[in-house]
């Protein structure tokens, strides 16, 4: 028998945390990604980061053909907030205004709220072949969907 001088139980528990912490869920690696720790290669997993790239692509002038509105993207922060404006053909108040990157989807939603324009939405998806804005125009006072189209002006 072992005498028990009060660190046998702490080394088993040292030992036994450790083999747990080496069996949680494995994360995916990225081939080719790897950092030196104490000279020894690691695998480094992705980074968490969205990319952003695509939103460059929004700043300008959009042209919603079917009606005349224009929607004007003045610029993207970081965190995908819109500077925007939108004219009917007057200036309507926009509550906010949004781009997100999913993969390699660019999605825009604006709010507009303004007299006549009681919480109505724009949920779009950026078409880069095409270099036009498409979706779902919601226009809140009728509680109607219409397909809608944004071409870029010159």
């Amino acid at each position: 028998m072992i005498p028990n001088n009060g660190c046998a139980p702490l080394a088993l528990a040292l030992a036994l945390g450790f083999a747990v912490l080496g069996c949680g869920p494995q994360q995916a690696v990225q081939p080719g990604a790897a950092e030196v720790i104490q000279g020894v290669p690691q695998a480094v997993p992705p980074p968490v980061a969205v990319s952003r790239a695509g939103l460059g692509k929004l700043p300008g002038k959009w042209l919603r053909p079917d009606g005349g509105y224009v929607l004007e993207i003045k610029a993207v922060a970081a965190a995908g907030q819109l500077d925007a404006a939108y004219f009917n053909p007057n200036p309507i108040k926009v509550a906010a205004a949004r781009a997100t990157q999913e993969g390699g989807v660019v999605k825009v939603f604006v709010e507009l709220r303004d007299e006549g324009y009681p919480g109505c939405t724009y949920t779009l998806t950026y078409d880069a072949p095409a270099d036009q804005l498409s979706g779902v125009y919601y226009q809140a006072a009728q509680q109607q969907r219409y397909d809608i189209v944004f071409v870029r002006m010159p």
